[in-house]
Parts: C-alpha cells; structure tokens; sequence
C-alpha cells in the first residue's frame, strides 16, 4: 500500500477541522475539534502520521504553517 498524505485543516466558513487528501477540493472527513478530525486521519491511513495545520502565530506574525501528529 502507498502512503497518501492526510491533511488536517480548520474550515473557517464552518469552524470545524476537514481531513483532506493531497490535491482534493473535497474534504473526506469532518470533526468539530481538531483532535478528532487526528483520529479519524489516523484511521484512514494506519501508519501514517497526518500534517496538521497549526494554529498559532510565531514572532514572525504568520502561522506556522504544518506539523506531523
């Protein structure tokens, strides 16, 4: 089985979390809490770790962007 990046992303129009696969316009999945939407990630592709879009802000005034969970 080839592995498929997961992404884990906020909706702001809905404020939910979508898990998304690369390139898709579509989420595959939807959870109202960011850990959630992990899990079920986590159990669309075992194995995988899935990106996970930060919410926080650096010294720099822009989110730091992924991060593997």
């Amino acid at each position: 089985m080839t592995k498929k990046n997961l992404y884990v992303e906020k909706r702001e129009d809905k404020g939910d979390f979508a898990v998304r696969k690369a390139n898709a316009k579509r989420a595959s999945a939807t959870a109202p809490t960011q850990a959630e939407a992990i899990q079920i990630a986590r159990k669309m592709n075992p194995g995988h770790a899935p990106d996970v879009e930060r919410v926080r802000y650096t010294s720099a005034g822009k989110p730091n962007q992924w991060r593997k969970d």
